[in-house]
This record gives C-alpha cells, sequence and structure tokens, in this order.
C-alpha cells in the first residue's frame, strides 16, 4: 500500500490512481486518448475517505438519504453515508427479474430530500435515468454531485431540472498530468 501524502491536492491523487492515458472507447461510443478508472480511485481506501469527506461537506441542507448509481458509485454512496451520517439507496440501472424486482435497493420513503451520488459523468445519461428513477420512487432529487465532471462543462445542460456540482473536473486532472 501506497504512502498517503497530505501535501497532494485531491485532484492530484485522483490523478495519479485513475488517469488512464491510450486509446479507449467510452460509455458513449466515442474514442478517447484518455480514461478515468473510477474502480481505481474509489477502491483505494485513503482516497475513497477524502472523497467521501468532500461528498459529505458538499451535500445542501435538508437532505435526508444519499443514492448511489450501481455499480461504480455505491462505493462513495456507502462511504459518504459513513461520513454524513444519511442512509442511503442503490439505484440499479435496470431492475432484477427475480425477487423483489426493484429499481431502487434499500429504504426510501416518499417525501425525501435525496442527493444522488456518482462517479464519473460524461454525458449525464446514466446519472439522469437514475435520478428519473428516484423521482418516480416519489423522492425529490436535490442535487447529483459527481466525483468527476469529464466534459468540463457543459454537462449541466443534458441534465435538466437536475442540480449538478462535481468536485473536480477532467481539467484539474489533465493540468496535473502536464496535458
Amino acid at each position: 500500500m501506497a504512502p498517503e501524502r497530505k501535501e497532494q491536492s485531491l485532484a492530484e491523487r485522483v490523478a495519479e490512481a485513475a488517469l488512464l492515458e491510450g486509446d479507449f472507447i467510452l460509455s458513449s461510443g466515442e474514442r478517447s486518448d484518455f480514461y478515468v478508472d473510477k474502480y481505481l480511485f474509489s477502491t483505494e481506501p485513503g482516497l475513497l475517505r477524502d472523497l467521501a469527506s468532500e461528498i459529505a461537506a458538499s451535500l445542501p441542507e435538508g437532505v435526508d438519504r444519499l443514492a448511489g448509481v450501481e455499480l461504480g458509485a455505491v462505493p462513495l454512496a456507502a462511504a459518504a453515508s459513513l461520513a454524513s451520517g444519511l442512509p442511503y439507496v442503490i439505484v440499479r440501472k435496470g431492475a432484477k427479474e427475480y425477487g423483489t424486482a426493484k429499481n431502487v435497493e434499500g429504504n426510501l420513503e416518499a417525501g425525501e430530500k435525496v442527493v444522488l451520488i456518482e462517479d464519473v459523468v460524461s454525458t449525464g445519461t446514466q446519472a439522469v435515468a437514475a435520478a428519473e428513477k428516484l423521482v418516480e420512487g416519489g423522492v425529490e432529487v436535490e442535487r447529483i454531485v459527481a466525483v468527476l465532471d469529464r466534459r468540463e462543462g457543459g454537462v449541466e445542460g443534458l441534465l435538466g431540472a437536475f442540480e449538478f456540482r462535481s468536485l473536480l473536473k477532467i481539467g484539474d486532472l489533465r493540468v496535473v498530468k502536464g496535458d
């Protein structure tokens, strides 16, 4: 395990852990010469803890619950839950075809104010789909918080009625790497 370096910024630590260069196909189908592997930053305990602390600090007043999109945002939602003391739910990309067949796993009460946590947002499509599932469950999505906005702005328009914030923008990581 590498020693933590407190003098490093969050952007430096995420870039060091997860910013990969090469030839990648993104979920949108577009090609990119870089990729942020969310699993590389969400599986490092010290970095996960610090990201969760930042997410918890960014929560608006009056939030009742957190939500994380399966699979990548679940560790972030769980860690932010621990950091904030708020319960969380998991939003499935698709309802399972057995058992309870739910779109949202965990306790969700109608009328609650929820913050949806995402790992990396590129087009915003998955975040919006998850937020809409929460709204269908009778809650108010106060905000979508992502660790990384990969598109350097412009995502806000794609997210429609949902307020969007990110801890980092891709430019923060690319500057660190010297691109």
